[in-house]
């Protein structure tokens, strides 16, 4: 037989940085009483790398917002971020706002401790909640 060498090609998506460089990206986290979105862009906001809810990650409706879901959410998205070399993040936390919540929902803190315990490191964290001018 003949013999073939089979090696893997290793595909790496991120930035070309050494590891003890941060590589940072933008997390908006967008907490509302009905559910939690994590989602992470570049640092422009154009390019989405991962983003994921609550609702991707358990079957009942109720449980969508529910703190349980929005950690799983946040290390799933860890995982992803690790793949695409990013380690570090800014947060961009958001709630209902307009006329309606200005409060955060219960998935807010339990995503953002999430992503700091699972070994990101956190930058800047701003409150983007849109509020309305003539209240």
């Amino acid at each position: 037989g003949i013999k073939q060498s089979t090696w893997e090609e290793v595909k790496y998506y991120g930035p070309n940085a050494t590891p003890e460089q941060n590589v940072f990206g933008v997390c908006h986290i967008y907490a509302s009483w009905n559910d939690t979105f994590v989602h992470v862009t570049d640092t422009s906001g154009r390019e989405t790398i991962v983003k994921v809810t609550g609702g991707m990650k358990v079957k009942a409706d109720r449980d969508e917002s529910s703190p349980y879901a929005a950690m799983l959410a946040a290390q799933d998205v860890v995982v992803r971020c690790k793949e695409c070399g990013i380690n570090a993040l800014h947060i961009k936390l958001r709630a209902t706002g307009g006329v309606k919540t200005k409060a955060p929902g219960p998935g807010a803190q339990v995503a953002l401790r999430s992503l700091a315990r699972a070994g990101m490191k956190i930058g800047r964290i701003e409150d983007v909640t849109p509020t309305p001018t003539d209240s």
